[in-house]
Order: C-alpha cells, then sequence, then structure tokens
C-alpha cells in the first residue's frame, strides 16, 4: 500500500493566510482602477478649410489655383487625420464652356476624394460658371442671390448640354438633378417637385420633368403633393431662399463669408485667400497713428493708392490711435471695406490701443488682430462745451452712425449690434443661438425682434450694461468674433499671414510730396501763401513786370494744391476762386466800374477760400460751424495781414527808385514830375460832358461804351438797361465815371 503524508495543521494555515492575501491584492488593485478617474477622452479635431475665389473669366490660372489649393488641403487633411473643407466662391462673369468643362472634371474627380467642396454663391451667377457650383458637393448661397440659366437663353452644343446634364447623373451633390439641371438649360422646360412614396415604405422629394413625372406615375410608386417650381418659358433661375425652403439645390443660405465659415466650423483664417503666397513684396505695412484728420485721412488714402498700384495683395495697418474726427475716420473705414478682399486682403494690427475712430478704421478691415491687452472700441462721437468740457454727442442725433457701423460690420462678417454699441452706451447686446446651426453670434433686441425666432437668446453681454461705450482688449474681442485670435507680436503676425521671416517689410514712408504737404497746411503756412498772393498782385498793378504776378498765381495755386491734397478741397473749391477771378477781369476790364460783376468776384473768392480751409458733413453736432469759424478768422486774419502790408507798401513805394521809373505820379507841386497833359487828363475831358449828348455804342447793362461828341467813352446808365444805338444824355461825370440816360 502507497503511504499518505499528511500536511499539518499549520502548514493548511499557511497556504490559507497566502491565498488570502493574494486574493486581497487582487480585489485592492481592481478596486484602485476602478476608482482611479479615466482620462479625459481627446475632443476630435475640428475641420479644416480654405476659401478660394473663382473669378471670371474662369482660366487656366483660376484652375491651377483651385487645383493646387485643393490638393494642398486633401494632404494636410489626411496628414492631421482631420476633414478638409474647400470653399469656392464663385464670382459671376462670363467664362469659355471648355474651361469651365476642365474644372467640373477637376472637382468631380478621384483627385479630391475625401474633400468636402463647398460653393458659396454671395451674387447672382449665370451662364457657364453655374457648373462649377453644381459640380461641388454641396451649395451655399446668399438668401437673395440666383443661380441657373446656364445657356443664357442661347442653345448650347449637344456635346456641351451632355457635359451639364452628367453633373446631374453622378450624384455628386444629391440637391441637384439631371432634371434640375434641364430647367437650366431649356426655358421651355416644366419643373415638378413631388413626394414620392416608395414600395418599401420610404418616401423621397424628387425635381421632376413632365415627361420624367409620366414615368413615375406609371411605376409602383405613389406621388404625393405634386407642385410646379418652373412654368414653360420661364428662365431656369432658383434664389437661395426659395431652394433653401423647397429642399433642393441648396444645403444652406448664408449672408456673408463668414457665416459660411461658422456653418462648417471652420477656423476664421480659412477665410484668408493666400494672395501673397509666400512673398514678402506684396505686402506693404502702413502706420496708423495720432489724431485723425482730414490731413491724415489724404495722406493714408494716398499711401493706400500707393500700395495698391504696387502690386500689393496684403495691406497692414499698425494702428495706434486715441481717433479723431469722425468723419474723416468714416472715410477711411469706408475705402477700406471696400476693397475687393479677392484682390488686395487689408489686416488692422493693433499692438496698443485704436479707439473712437481709430476703431471705425479698423472694422473697414478684413480682419482684425490684437495684442491680448490692447485696447478696442469707445468710438461715440464727443463735442466739446462752453468752459471747454467734453461731453458725449446724444445718441439720438447719431443715427447716420448706426447706419454706418452696421454697414461696416455687416460687409465684413461681424455681428452689427457689437459695432454699434462702440458708440451707443444704451444699447444691450445679447448672445444668441441659430435654432437649426447652433451657431453663436451677437444681436441686439431689435435684431431678434426681426430674426422672426430664427435665434434662442441668450445672456446680456457685461459690456453692454449701459454704462460705458463698448471697449474690449485682444482676448475678449476674439471671443465676440470681433478680431482673429491674438498675437504677442509683430513677428507672430507675420508667421500667422505667412511672410518668410527673411523678408524684410519696412513701412510706408513718406515722400517729398507728403512732407510739403504737411507743411503747407499748417495755418501759419495758409496766412503766408494768403498774404503773400494778395500783396504781389497789389505790387504787380503798380509795377507791371509779370514776374509778381506769376508769382502771386503761384502762392494761389500752392495755396489750392496743399488744401485738395489735404483733404479739405476739392474741384468745386477752385471752380468758385477761379470764376471769382473771371468776374474780377469783367469789372476792371471790360465793364469799368464797381457793379454786380465786381461784388459776385470778391464773394465767390472769399466763400472758395473759406471752403478750402475745412470739411463739412461733420457727425458732431456743431464741428462744422466751429470749423466754420476758424476757417473765417484764418481768411480775415489773412486779409487784414494783407491791408497792414498795403499800407506800408504805399508808404515806402513811391519812394523806391524803381517806382519813380516805372510809374506816373499824380500832378502836383513838382512840375519836373512826369503827368499827363491837361488836354489827355480823362478827369478834365468828363468834366465838360455834363449835358451833352450822344449814341450808345453797345448795350448799357448797365455799363459800356458810346459816343458823344465824336469821342469813344466808357460809361454807365443811371439804371436802366439802354439798347445800343439809342440817344443818350449825360447827367453826371466825375473823375472818369459818366452817367448817362436814354432820350425818348
Amino acid at each position: 500500500m502507497r503511504s499518505v503524508r499528511l500536511t499539518s495543521p499549520g502548514t493548511v494555515s499557511e497556504l490559507c493566510l497566502a491565498w488570502l492575501a493574494v486574493v486581497a491584492l487582487f480585489v485592492s488593485r481592481v478596486s484602485a482602477q476602478e476608482a482611479a478617474p479615466a482620462d479625459p477622452p481627446v475632443p476630435p479635431a475640428g475641420p479644416i478649410g480654405q476659401f478660394v475665389t473663382v473669378s471670371s473669366p474662369i482660366d487656366d490660372t483660376v484652375y491651377a489655383r483651385v487645383s493646387a489649393a485643393a490638393l494642398d488641403l486633401k494632404s494636410q487633411a489626411a496628414r492631421e487625420n482631420r476633414k478638409g473643407i474647400l470653399v469656392l466662391q464663385i464670382e459671376p462673369g462670363t467664362s469659355p464652356f471648355h474651361q469651365v468643362q476642365g474644372l467640373t472634371k477637376f472637382l468631380t474627380s478621384a483627385a479630391v476624394a475625401g474633400l468636402t467642396t463647398v460653393a458659396w454663391v454671395p451674387q447672382t451667377v449665370t451662364g457657364p460658371n453655374v457648373l462649377v457650383a453644381l459640380a461641388c458637393r454641396e451649395i451655399v448661397m446668399h438668401p437673395d442671390a440666383e443661380l441657373g440659366d446656364i445657356s443664357r437663353g442661347k442653345p448650347l452644343d449637344p456635346e456641351d448640354e451632355q457635359t451639364a446634364l452628367a453633373l446631374g447623373a453622378k450624384r455628386n451633390n444629391p440637391k441637384v438633378s439631371t432634371a434640375l439641371i434641364q430647367g437650366m438649360l431649356d426655358p421651355q422646360e416644366q419643373l415638378w417637385r413631388v413626394q414620392v412614396e416608395r414600395a418599401d415604405g420610404q418616401s423621397e422629394t424628387r425635381i421632376a420633368t413632365v415627361d420624367e413625372l409620366e414615368t413615375l406615375r406609371k411605376t409602383n410608386v405613389t406621388l404625393n403633393n405634386p407642385e410646379i417650381i418652373k412654368e414653360r418659358g420661364v428662365t431656369g433661375v432658383f434664389k437661395g431662399s426659395t431652394s433653401r425652403a423647397l429642399n433642393m439645390l441648396v444645403s444652406q443660405t448664408a449672408e456673408n463669408r463668414a457665416a459660411v465659415s461658422e456653418l462648417y466650423r471652420l477656423p476664421r483664417e480659412a477665410m484668408r485667400e493666400n494672395l501673397a503666397q509666400g512673398d514678402g513684396r506684396k505686402v506693404r505695412l502702413i502706420r496708423v497713428e495720432g489724431t485723425i484728420d482730414p490731413l491724415l485721412e489724404s495722406f493714408l488714402e494716398r499711401q493706400v493708392r500707393r500700395a495698391i498700384a504696387q502690386g500689393a495683395k496684403i495691406l497692414i495697418l499698425e494702428i495706434d490711435s486715441p481717433g479723431g474726427q469722425l468723419l474723416a475716420s468714416l472715410n477711411l473705414a469706408n475705402l477700406l471695406a471696400d476693397l475687393n478682399p479677392q484682390e488686395v486682403r487689408t489686416v488692422a494690427y493693433v499692438p496698443k490701443m485704436a479707439l473712437s475712430g481709430a476703431a471705425i478704421i479698423a472694422l473697414g478691415c478684413d480682419e482684425i488682430v490684437m495684442h491680448p491687452d490692447a485696447r478696442f472700441g469707445d468710438a461715440g462721437p464727443i463735442e466739446m462745451k462752453a468752459g471747454g468740457q467734453f461731453e458725449r454727442v446724444p445718441e439720438k442725433l447719431l443715427s447716420p452712425l448706426r447706419v454706418s457701423l452696421r454697414h461696416l460690420a455687416e460687409k465684413k462678417g461681424r455681428a452689427p449690434a457689437l459695432a454699434e454699441a462702440m458708440a451707443f452706451r444704451t444699447l444691450k447686446v445679447f448672445e444668441v443661438t441659430n435654432r437649426e446651426t447652433g451657431r453663436i453670434s451677437y444681436m441686439s433686441e431689435e435684431d431678434l425682434h426681426n430674426s422672426n425666432g430664427e435665434w434662442i437668446q441668450g445672456p446680456q453681454l457685461r459690456e453692454t450694461n449701459g454704462e460705458l461705450l463698448l471697449t474690449v482688449d485682444g482676448k475678449r474681442a476674439h471671443e465676440l468674433k470681433l478680431a482673429e485670435r491674438p498675437v504677442a507680436d509683430f513677428q507672430e503676425l507675420r508667421s500667422r499671414l505667412g511672410i518668410p521671416p527673411d523678408t524684410r517689410i519696412a513701412p510706408l514712408q513718406q515722400t517729398w510730396v507728403d512732407n510739403t504737404v504737411f507743411l503747407l497746411n499748417t495755418t501759419g503756412m495758409k496766412v503766408l501763401l494768403l498774404v503773400l498772393g494778395v500783396a504781389l498782385l497789389y505790387v504787380e498793378l503798380h509795377f507791371m513786370t509779370g514776374i509778381l504776378g506769376l508769382s502771386s498765381v503761384l502762392c494761389f495755386v500752392l495755396f489750392f494744391w496743399s488744401s485738395v491734397l489735404g483733404g479739405t478741397a476739392g474741384w468745386l473749391e477752385i471752380t468758385l476762386f477761379v470764376f471769382g477771378i473771371s468776374c474780377l477781369a469783367l469789372e476792371v476790364f471790360v465793364i469799368p466800374g464797381f457793379g454786380v460783376f465786381g461784388v459776385t468776384g470778391i464773394l465767390s473768392m472769399l466763400v472758395s477760400l473759406v471752403m478750402a480751409l475745412q470739411t463739412f458733413g461733420n457727425f458732431e453736432p456743431g464741428a462744422d460751424l466751429d470749423s466754420l469759424l476758424k476757417s473765417i478768422g484764418t481768411v480775415l486774419g489773412a486779409f487784414l495781414g494783407v491791408g497792414i502790408l498795403g499800407v506800408a507798401l504805399a508808404r515806402v513805394l513811391p519812394h523806391t527808385p524803381l517806382y519813380d521809373q516805372m510809374t506816373l505820379g499824380p500832378p502836383g507841386v513838382d512840375d519836373t514830375t512826369p503827368r499827363l497833359r491837361r488836354e489827355n487828363d480823362p478827369s478834365e475831358l468828363a468834366a465838360g460832358l455834363v449835358g451833352r449828348r450822344g449814341r450808345s455804342l453797345t448795350m448799357l447793362r448797365p455799363s459800356g461804351k458810346a459816343e458823344i461828341g465824336g469821342q469813344v467813352y466808357d460809361v454807365q446808365s443811371d439804371g436802366q438797361f439802354i439798347a445800343a444805338e439809342a440817344t443818350i444824355e449825360v447827367v453826371s461825370a466825375q473823375g472818369v465815371r459818366v452817367i448817362v440816360r436814354e432820350v425818348v
């Protein structure tokens, strides 16, 4: 028999304790793992995108730009494992069909597989360009824009027509069908919208031609709610809002490029097209510093136009200003806002502050990039009260400003209510959410009311509590979508714009013309030019050298030239001044005496000089009146200086040798003084004319010429117009002034 060895009780106890320890350790580790907080899930990376403008005419350059952007975006999306969205902004115009066909083939080819191509149609597009939009996977239109009429009333070649219809057959965009394209090609085609109930219980909405509708009726399907969406003989164009309501053609509608960007959750940087393409020579830097006035406005306008003429594609405006005159600021903002962003991209860089009028200028730029601590906003106008105190202009007087601010914000894709809140302290602005898309924006109560329930009201912004005008720093401006992500310095801005680090970007400098304009527009130089202009003319009338007269003309030319380039004068002021000179010349050389032409000429010249010293149309109450009083004071001061100088010259000139040699003095005590003979003195001749009769040689209205006693005299009627060849009688004669009346 095999013997069995039993374990002692002590050994069994030790084994049990060991097993219990192992179990306890296992349980504790499991519990610890369950108790330990799990790592937060990594949020999926958002999509990346790029906007590209498809300008007209579509040619090889446009094709190359679109294809390069698409392939680069596809490659980047694959590397970063993110969704790529290519947004093509389709511009209206006419393009060769074969060029359009090449681009549509590329957009529907495997080369862009994996990319979401979106056609953005902000304006009405007709003709072959429509095919580019139909080739994209999705279409977004402005609510008021229209799309269609591919043939523009002329039949296409059969091959071109088949190319267009093939886009619908590919079903690259599920909202675009062959029938819809057929309606865009043929005005005589009638289109129906019908709800199709299939045998499997599924339903879908279809756009069908008359023939397709008859075919559907013969199949085993149920057709519900058929309606005509295009009648025969009507051009096949479809509006964005209508297409959205019918759930055809378009996926969404949007007001601007920024709204399109938000629809697809794209960063704002995606809206920036790479216009410079890494070439720093196409980037210009313009500094906006100091107080903004018409002189600075005119200088900056010249800088902008000079940069564009030099081929600039990106304009960086480095703004560091507390503001200035509202009208000058709005003019600059509108100038920048009117630039085509597909040709010239404007970037406002704010390292420290852009307040008041400077903030308005920044709103006119395509992008605003700020330092995190920079200040932006507070655009409310102020006026000076009695005692030199500044006060805010009452908001009820600023309706034009409200319209201008809304226009700038809407044009550049910013919330209009935020722009208004910079100038209107009592305006309440709320964070709102779009019911359909979930997009966040900011609106006033009036905007919410006009949205017809499209937006859900959220909390009121803390910056619009009714105490202060909206003023934010760089970080808050980015949160409110007023500005891009803040940058630490200019180097970071360069990097974001894709400018090579070794490229030097020097700010545009003042030329000698700019320096001369700034000098001549000072008050002292303005007064000096006026004094010299009139004084030289006065001396010229005594010496008749011609040189002094030309010098006088030069002074007035410099006065108006500097005023025009300084932004305070235009053709109206120059025309008034020339008109005044002409009237005076008529009065002196053609119509002797001092009458209507003389008074009109002097008044026209004075008005032109006053108008050339200021601008009108300022928003601030009393600003125009204050400027007018200052301008009048400047002109009166100049003429006072001319009067003092004239008195001095009258005392000095007669005693100069040059004066004695070139002029005839009056008859006096000294018989050696040159003077006219008595028989040739007009005053002596006129004295004996009273009571004599003659005939008028010209019409007297009231001045003209008459023959009296065989001599021709310059005469003036006693008030009534006298026709030529009328009998006249001299009623008075004083010096060379002869007054006549008609003898009936």
